[in-house]
């Protein structure tokens, strides 16, 4: 039973995590594990193609990510500040739940100044609440419409890569860091297993007659947040928002009930399909919040299959991925990518889990 995190550990050279994304989406690579035999195949993301079948779903999360980092500086200090958008918590109010760093120079009452190239100040807002050490509550002082705020923080706001992408964001990041088929605005991260398909590689597995569902969860940071507990059973993920439509509902049963693949593309899409089970153990339209917690051992209800990227040691991600593949196969395929320098996380190479 693997139900303690430091099972989850290994070491990570520094320089597999990538950096930069593959010159094209599908040209990544792609680790196949086939969990029925134990088999172990690389290959590249494009082959993917050859592993399914017409009447087979894929079910893709269409997130957007938006520019959720911003620079300022406080008032009268001048002091610089970064802000990160997690949430909107009121539209009206224009009332915001975000990361500020470093946080202990932020009091309640505080102004945060937002300015364009020239230093005009763009947008102001106000600290109204403490949630949490880091966290705070910051309400935007702006007149005009919710369409023109929107715009303001596009063009303020940049690219939200992770922390340790360690260089400057580039023009090329906010088309990269987002996947082809994104919708939704709503996300801080990348569903980032998504960003392997192509347009041309969505078009030749539509061609094959595989069938495509979508469904929406808006990746929090809370899915990367560090695991600290040793007993998993006492881990509490943040809640993400989530919808599933009843049109993905009719597409995914129909393949589960005429016995063909149905294989969730990432971590993101699982957590909502499971989300989503019905009394009979089929996908289900719902719409909420879900702070479901994948661990082994987990029975799971939709996927047969799935597609995620290489995960943190000891994250979330990771322990659910150990659930799906086994937590043996999962943990020697890692040592194999190591070895065979594999790129991890959001930029990085993939694994197809069948």
């Amino acid at each position: 039973m693997r139900t303690k995190l430091s099972h989850f550990a290994f070491d990570l050279p520094k320089e597999l995590i990538a950096q930069e994304p593959t010159e094209a989406r599908d040209e990544s690579r792609l680790m196949v594990i086939h969990r029925d035999t134990g088999k172990i195949e690389h290959k590249i993301f494009k082959d993917i193609l050859h592993f399914f079948d017409e009447g087979d779903v894929m079910i893709f999360n269409n997130t957007k990510v938006f520019p959720a980092r911003l620079y300022g500086r406080k008032e009268k200090t001048g002091a610089k500040i970064e802000v990160f958008l997690l949430r909107e918590l009121n539209n009206e109010a224009r009332l915001w739940d975000v990361l500020v760093d470093p946080a202990r120079k932020i009091r309640v009452g505080n102004k945060l100044y937002f300015s364009d190239e020239n230093d005009h100040d763009v947008l102001v807002a106000e600290v109204v609440d403490n949630t949490t050490s880091r966290g705070r509550t910051i309400r935007f002082l702006y007149d005009g419409t919710d369409e023109e705020f929107q715009k303001e923080l596009n063009f303020l706001g940049n690219t939200p890569l992770p922390k340790y992408i360690d260089r400057p964001v580039s023009p090329l990041d906010k088309e990269r860091y987002q996947t082809v088929y994104a919708k939704e605005i709503g996300a801080v991260a990348a569903p980032t297993a998504g960003l392997h398909f192509s347009r041309e590689l969505l078009k030749r597995l539509e061609i094959k007659g595989i069938d495509f569902a979508e469904l929406t969860l808006h990746v929090g940071l809370g899915t990367f947040r560090s695991i600290d507990v040793e007993d998993l059973s006492k881990h509490k993920m943040d809640a993400e928002y989530f919808r599933v439509t009843d049109g993905s509902v009719q597409t995914v049963n129909r393949a589960t009930e005429t016995k063909h693949k149905v294989c969730a593309v990432g971590t993101t899409s699982m957590r909502a399909i499971e989300s989503a089970v019905s009394a009979e153990g089929l996908l289900k339209q719902a719409e909420g919040w879900t702070n479901k917690f994948i661990y082994p051992p987990y029975k799971f209800h939709i996927a047969d299959a799935m597609v995620t990227n290489f995960h943190l040691p000891k994250s979330s991600l990771l322990i659910m991925i150990c659930a799906f593949g086994g937590f043996d196969l999962i943990m020697e395929a890692y040592q194999q990518a190591i070895k065979e320098k594999y790129r991890f996380f959001s930029y990085g190479d993939a694994m197809l889990i069948l």
